[in-house]
């Protein structure tokens, strides 16, 4: 058992000293992301100020405020695409490189988000009306999330990833009525007749 203990601690010690840079970049992303969210006036729990790990409903008020939700999903699959794109633009990047830019891109993306022009937009074009930004909580798990896919589409084959992806958004669309597509298509060119589906879905109060 001892030794076993002491296998781990040394294998540990040699990943930490291997890709100790990496894990810098990364706690870095995390830590000034939380401090520009929260400077922006981000909650760190949400509105309720309550800790949860999971909401299921994508109208309610708790939406992107827990831990995931299920436009986790999407933010997965952000990882997984920029996977893609970067081994297409930067593929003689050491992957630990490309693991800490995507981190960052992701990050960059959660600003955006949560800036007044996304948020506007989001409640003029989408089904999300009384969207008001994420929590700084969500917007953490988020990163982790498009880090989690970025390491799967890192390790899988690309076939796989491809199946995962479209396996993901078809089932995100049938069970919400919405995911990573259709989300961009009505931030860029809302479609009447797609937010008319959605609508559709919401349940009776």
């Amino acid at each position: 058992m001892l030794k076993h203990l002491r296998t781990f601690r040394d294998s540990t010690l040699s990943a930490l000293r291997k890709h100790w840079a990496v894990l810098l970049a990364a706690a870095a992303t995390f830590v000034v992301t939380a401090g520009v969210e929260l400077w922006m006036g981000r909650l760190p729990l949400g509105p309720d100020g309550k800790f949860g790990w999971w909401e299921s409903n994508i109208w309610s008020s708790e939406q992107s405020q827990r831990f995931a939700d299920p436009y986790t999903f999407s933010h997965t699959i952000h990882g997984m695409i920029f996977y893609f794109g970067l081994w297409l633009v930067a593929r003689r990047w050491p992957v630990r490189v490309r693991f800490a830019g995507a981190l960052m891109l992701e990050a960059a993306w959660e600003l955006l988000e949560n800036s007044p022009l996304i948020i506007n937009r989001y409640r003029e074009v989408t089904i999300s009306l009384g969207y008001v930004g994420d929590s700084v909580f969500n917007s953490l798990s988020d990163i982790l999330f498009a880090g989690l896919g970025f390491l799967f589409a890192w390790r899988a084959r690309t076939w796989v990833t491809l199946l995962v992806i479209l396996g993901m958004e078809a089932g995100t669309a049938l069970w919400v009525r919405d995911n990573l597509t259709l989300n961009i298509i009505m931030l860029l060119h809302p479609v009447e007749a797609i937010k008319a589906w959605q609508s559709a879905g919401r349940p009776l109060p």
